[in-house]
């Protein structure tokens, strides 16, 4: 009668926990928090290094903001727009905060910042896309994947979440986006998580365009 009982209390729904506390107790045990945290520190102390050395630059040696006005002035926006997803689509070569405090000096600094963002959210889709090509090269294929182990066990670890991390965070998104396509994650999801990156670059510009 007990043995009853006590497999009727496990199989009741109430006494399960909930899909956000498993969740979270799954990326607590594989160590989610702990490379997000680590990403975090590791990408925390470039980007202040960066913004004191724009401030020092600024203020002792040239006027910054005289720069990207003749940047602007000199060079076509689609040009540049152009160099930027070219950036991100091979790995995000060029730091997005140079071209974010360049639209915040442009004639239209919102409608540059969401162009740049579009940029960037298409640039993550052709890395994608090249990670779903390089499966099919064998040679190259193992070459990536051996340079890039560490995030292909991470997103096959941790999916969408890491995708999420990579859109939101100073982490290159075209890395996050070729292990994507190496393994083959789902491109709707794949897509929906990549609007993020949206939300990096209006919060980034919050910030950069105070001080450009």
């Amino acid at each position: 009668m007990k043995k009853k009982e006590t497999k009727k209390n496990n199989n009741n729904p109430s006494s399960r926990k909930p899909r956000w506390k498993l969740l979270h107790q799954y990326y607590s045990y594989t160590g989610f928090y702990t490379f997000v945290g680590s990403s975090l520190r590791k990408a925390i102390i470039p980007i202040v290094i960066f913004v004191a050395i724009l401030l020092g630059v600024n203020e002792y040696v040239i006027n910054l903001n005289e720069i990207l006005v003749t940047v602007t002035k000199t060079y076509s926006p689609i040009g540049i727009l152009l160099v930027f997803f070219a950036s991100e689509s091979l790995l995000g070569l060029i730091p997005p905060e140079l071209f974010i405090a360049w639209a915040g000096k442009s004639t239209a600094p919102v409608l540059f910042l969401t162009l740049l963002a579009t940029a960037s959210y298409l640039g993550g889709v052709v890395s994608y896309f090249m990670g779903r090509a390089i499966t099919k090269i064998p040679s190259v294929h193992f070459y990536i994947e051996e340079k890039m182990a560490k995030h292909i066990k991470m997103i096959r670890k941790w999916g969408g979440f890491l995708i999420i991390v990579g859109a939101l965070l100073p982490i290159p998104f075209a890395i996050t986006s070729v292990a994507a396509g190496i393994i083959k994650f789902r491109f709707i999801s794949y897509l929906l998580f990549g609007l993020l990156r949206f939300v990096r670059f209006y919060a980034y510009a919050l910030v950069i365009f105070e001080m450009v």
